[in-house]
């Protein structure tokens, strides 16, 4: 096996994970410089066929996050290779696994069974609504979950229908609240020696990342409703037309306030008893509205965008995704990298004095197949 380096060299991660979730978790971790071997069943993980778009034959979803990882195909009903998967479990600091609650156990591959013979791995399972009696049954599907937990209510126009996010968002931020889980109980490991179960659902973490919106719902005993692009609680803070086309304005404090309409022109709004707090702007932002959008129509949205980003008013054009890429380029941010020759994008946390690495581009199945099964195969502590 390889010597990476970075924050997390030196970790051994099992990766029997598929799809999103766990796979954009762990390769978090192997861009940290952990060591993950990916295990995929003979078919491979399922990404690999979900297209378009496709890059030489393969998926780009696929790409996007199984960079850094080592690839070994087992067929677990087969003995010798459910033995090498126990043997890679074992070895394991952390091991990552989505199957269905309990689906492991057949295979001697679920907590109780690896930790009786490997007490310091930090095992983590992820779910759709968690392993307990009502919710284990229950399929994990991102689209499912951004359902259930009320989000789609919350997307959209106020008078058209519900909308899923433009991605799998909650597979997303459980694959981050895994990374965190997985982090906290090496940290934890540190002081006990003994690793633990992580378990994280969708749904926990939808109810989580909904932040305000489910607090409204539970601390404040109020219902969110759809207001498509505007926000319930801050105004303005949504597109606003321009004379040819819409510009995002987020004057989050009366402060911005006050420089955005003095540079639009109009500084005796600042003043207004209508506008002159914040609760005062949502509570009247259909007043407000046109009179912002008055001046908005008098120029194009990229000058707006200069004058107002200029004033200290936080604001934006609408891009898609691509021209999104291209602005991180431009302020910056060198937001793509290439393992392997494959574009990817990059970690986004930066450390001062161990960055994270690029050392592989995503592997073909079982491509290191037989150096992990030979690595398997040989004493190992």
């Amino acid at each position: 096996m390889t010597s990476p380096t970075g924050p997390l060299a030196g970790l051994l991660v099992a990766d029997f994970s598929r799809v999103l979730a766990g796979p954009y978790s762990t390769m978090l971790l192997a861009d940290l410089g952990a060591e993950v071997v990916k295990v995929e069943g003979p078919a491979g993980d399922d990404t690999r066929h979900w297209s378009p778009p496709v890059r030489d034959g393969v998926s780009t979803y696929y790409l996007g996050v199984n960079r850094n990882k080592r690839s070994v195909a087992l067929d677990l009903k087969d003995e010798g290779d459910r033995a090498a998967a126990q043997e890679l479990a074992r070895r394991a600091d952390v091991l990552v696994e989505n199957f269905k609650p309990g689906g492991l156990a057949r295979f001697g591959l679920d907590y109780e069974s690896v930790s009786a013979t490997n007490p310091g791995v930090v095992y983590a399972s992820i779910s759709g609504f968690g392993s307990q009696e009502g919710g284990s049954h229950l399929p994990g599907y991102d689209l499912i979950v951004q359902a259930i937990s009320g989000l789609m209510s919350l997307t959209g126009s106020p008078d058209g229908e519900p909308y899923r996010a433009g991605i799998s968002v909650f597979d997303v931020v459980a694959g981050l609240h895994a990374t965190i889980g997985v982090l906290s109980a090496l940290n934890a490991r540190h002081e006990t020696g003994t690793g633990q179960h992580v378990q994280v659902s969708l749904m926990a973490s939808a109810l989580s990342g909904m932040v305000n919106q489910s607090s409204a719902a539970v601390a404040g005993e109020v219902v969110p409703f759809r207001m498509g692009n505007s926000h319930p609680s801050l105004f303005p803070y949504e597109p606003m037309e321009c004379a040819d086309g819409e510009l995002i304005i987020t004057a989050g404090n009366n402060g911005q306030f006050r420089k955005l309409v003095e540079v639009l022109g109009v500084p005796e709004l600042a003043d207004d008893p209508r506008f002159a707090r914040n609760e005062d702007r949502t509570a009247n932002r259909d007043e407000l509205r046109p009179l912002l959008v008055e001046r908005l129509r008098t120029r194009g949205k990229q000058e707006w965008f200069e004058l107002i980003f200029a004033a200290g008013v936080p604001c934006g054009p609408i891009n898609t995704v691509d021209a999104g890429v291209a602005f991180a380029e431009q302020v910056g941010l060198d937001p793509v990298v290439r393992p392997g020759g494959i574009p990817s994008i990059r970690n986004p946390i930066t450390f001062s004095a161990t960055p994270p690495s690029y050392r592989l581009p995503p592997p073909a199945l079982d491509e290191h197949g037989a150096e992990i099964r030979a690595w398997l195969e040989a004493p190992g502590d």
